[in-house]
């Protein structure tokens, strides 16, 4: 029986039933590696997760960016509401990795912002592998940079009981020793305080805190609490207590990683003597000294994973621990938008590799430290069990890989049907909602192109709707006036539209144009960041906004029904952003609503356009008969607005609220008798919570605010 419970009002329709089936089945025969070539809007999410449900195998799920990723999180957790879905990705907001440029002399600390939303989350994906069987882990290709060795993650994490007998002043020591800093005042997330008999953990998972109280030394009880305002939530008979960091070493470990530290020191500290650099030797004694001073007192140091290969007594070369270790033997790697995702591992390494080099060549690491990097692809590959490559586009290597799966040799003396083996590369073409792709036109950045573009547009059998010379609405003289008619129209319509640019200054200034224009206009790249993005995407749909600017950011995997109108400017441009795959990607940004249609400006047609149009055509050809075939009326998608990091911002609201209570006082004179017995009753409430968490300041302002109330 399967450990997952697919949730859904819908049923598999189009080409699912048939694409969920060959990939269970050959799940299920054993074979390695298979590719589901699913266009956009064609549901490559519900066919994953019936496959998870019907295997029932710890899931992975890889994606090439946050946005996709969070996207990804929140329609997983939405299948399986009952199951364990969780997010991991770059916990950084901002990141200047430790860097040294030669030519310049020029170093670089280190400098990170980290997002404790996103910590939480990373924590809480580590814990449930090591905790559950029903997991699915949502992740960027930061999941295969080095996290910490999941032995020594789960060792040093304690269970406690009610009951126990745990001396207080040991359990505090292995607080330390997870990682947790004492605090007496501010209580964030990895942080423990002490209040005679009551210890309070902020863990580094869950949204709740832990609060263990004693009796002598004894544990006598354990309660899960808000961590701001003290409220008792439960009160479990006991709790297990994971690390505040990934990267946790136990004790003895450690003890015996300093004397190998040390011993390489020396040998580096040799060999750049006799090579008469000196000051490289000095500086890397003076930086290995300190950090192994820090190692032996607090058991930490910032950049302690540059020593990871002492701490988990790895050869040298070796590849770390990953979030991958943390997995079972048997599961499942689901790589989103493939032709993006794999030559992102593939590249991780080398880009590593390079920065490193210059840091140990110049004495600020020691050599231990290339051992600290991403995995190499070859490790990456050696590591999976089974794989689903996902794309609309899929790559060379996707379709290779499936096709000669490595387990299928394995599997000829099974009776596995001949056409299992045929499938290995799976289609999802038809839609469950009759929705065929968008029609396209091509129109010229300059009026006088017009003729050129005709001639190819007629062997399409497309419309001309370039210019419109006898409309006199619309005069357009380049195609930002006629992008600027497009999108008013649009808009009329109560569509939305995205526009893709080549670079971020022309995204910027477009922007700023159309806002001009009385249009409501925002851009969107690389360096907006994780939750901002997310939060631009969810205006756009909520009609905030009507238009996103954008470059690649908007082509892959973006779920946006609303969004009507493509337009691709400079699409004669060839390269990466305009390239075959992208043209089709992009273009698939329109295809989950009726009314979609894509514009490209150009003043020529590229190979890559030509192959992204005919591609599109041939599709809609299938899709326009196989909707006649079954009496099918497309309509356009219609997705609830969900806040995709809604899992915190629940009790976020419930704190504020309660903090607010507060501020109510001013509306008092003006409430109704009934409103007014409920805010008493609620101000009881809070100030027994203040009490209950020694917070008496905050508890005597309540009461006061009481007796004031009472003086009315």
């Amino acid at each position: 029986m399967s450990n997952f419970n697919l949730k859904t009002k819908f049923s598999p329709a189009g080409d699912q039933p048939k694409a969920i089936e060959n990939l269970t089945k050959r799940i299920e025969a054993g074979f390695k590696s298979q590719t589901l070539l699913g266009i956009t809007g064609s549901g490559k999410t519900f066919s994953m997760a019936n496959v998870i449900q019907n295997t029932g195998k710890p899931t992975l799920v890889l994606s090439h960016n946050k946005t996709l990723a969070a996207q990804l999180f929140s329609e997983f957790r939405e299948f399986f509401p009952d199951n364990h879905v969780e997010y991991f990705v770059s916990y950084y907001d901002y990141y200047q990795p430790e860097a040294y440029v030669p030519r310049r002399d020029l170093y670089i600390e280190k400098e990170v912002e980290i997002n404790e939303s996103i910590e939480r989350y990373r924590s809480s994906a580590t814990q449930s592998l090591l905790s559950h069987k029903d997991v699915i882990v949502v992740a960027t290709v930061s999941c295969i940079y080095g996290l910490g060795n999941p032995e020594d993650y789960m060792s040093l994490s304690r269970t406690i009981e009610v009951g126990q007998s745990y001396e207080r002043s040991k359990f505090l020591r292995h607080l330390a020793d997870l990682q947790y800093e004492r605090r007496s005042s501010d209580f964030f997330i990895g942080t423990f305080r002490v209040r005679g008999d009551v210890v309070d953990i902020n863990t580094a998972s869950e949204e709740t805190g832990v609060r263990i109280e004693y009796f002598g030394d004894e544990i006598e009880a354990i309660k899960v609490i808000n961590p701001l305002t003290g409220q008792v939530i439960e009160k479990p008979s006991k709790v297990t207590i994971f690390p505040a960091k990934a990267f946790v070493t136990p004790y003895q470990a450690l003890k015996e990683a300093i004397p190998k530290i040390r011993n390489d020191l020396e040998k580096e500290v040799k060999s750049f003597k006799e090579k008469k650099m000196l000051l490289e030797a000095e500086r890397l004694r003076q930086r290995v000294e300190y950090d192994l001073e820090m190692l032996q007192e607090i058991g930490y140091v910032s950049g302690i994973e540059n020593y990871s290969r002492y701490i988990e007594n790895r050869p040298i070369g070796s590849p770390p621990s990953t979030l991958i270790d943390y997995f079972p033997d048997d599961w499942i790697l689901m790589v989103d938008e493939s032709h993006i995702t794999i030559p992102q591992v593939h590249g991780m390494y080398n880009g590593d590799y390079h920065r490193k080099k210059n840091l140990v060549d110049h004495g600020f690491r020691l050599k231990a430290a290339f051992d600290n990097r991403p995995l190499k692809f070859k490790e990456f590959y050696d590591r999976i069990n089974q794989v689903i490559y996902v794309s609309a586009t899929p790559k060379e290597f996707e379709i290779k890989e499936s096709h000669k799966s490595p387990i299928i040799k394995k599997l000829q003396s099974i009776d596995v049907p001949n056409k299992l083996t045929e499938k290995s590369i799976v289609k999802q073409i038809i839609r469950p909602t009759g929705l065929i792709d968008p029609q396209i036109d091509v129109r010229p950045s300059e009026p006088q192109y017009l003729k050129q573009l005709q001639k190819f547009l007629k062997k399409y059998d497309y419309k001309e709707m370039t210019y419109h010379p006898d409309n006199k609405e619309h005069k357009a003289v380049n195609q930002i006036d006629d992008l600027v008619y497009e999108i008013k129209n649009t808009i009329k319509r109560k569509e939305r539209v995205l526009i893709t640019t080549l670079t971020k200054k022309m995204a910027e200034n477009l922007s700023s144009y159309l806002k001009e224009q009385d249009i409501k206009t925002t851009y969107l790249h690389s360096e907006i960041d994780t939750i901002e993005r997310v939060e631009i995407l969810q205006n756009l749909r909520l009609g905030t906004i009507d238009v996103v600017v954008g470059i690649n950011l908007l082509r892959e995997g973006i779920d946006l029904p609303e969004v009507s109108l493509i337009a691709i400017i400079d699409a004669d441009k060839e390269g990466f952003l305009r390239s075959e795959i992208s043209l089709i990607q992009t273009i698939g940004r329109a295809s989950r609503n009726m009314s979609g249609r894509v514009i490209m400006y150009a003043d020529k047609i590229t190979g890559s356009m030509k192959r992204a149009i005919e591609t599109t055509l041939a599709r809609r050809k299938k899709q326009i008969a196989y909707n006649r075939k079954h009496n099918i009326t497309p309509k356009t998608i219609k997705k609830a607005i969900k806040s995709q990091f809604d899992r915190f911002e629940e009790d976020d609201k419930k704190e504020k609220n309660e903090i607010n209570l507060i501020k109510k006082f001013e509306a008092y004179p003006a409430m109704s008798k009934k409103e007014r017995k409920q805010y008493i009753a609620e101000l009881k409430v809070q100030m027994d919570i203040y009490a209950d968490m020694m917070e008496f300041e905050k508890a005597a302002e309540v009461r006061d605010l009481l007796k004031e109330v009472d003086a009315l």
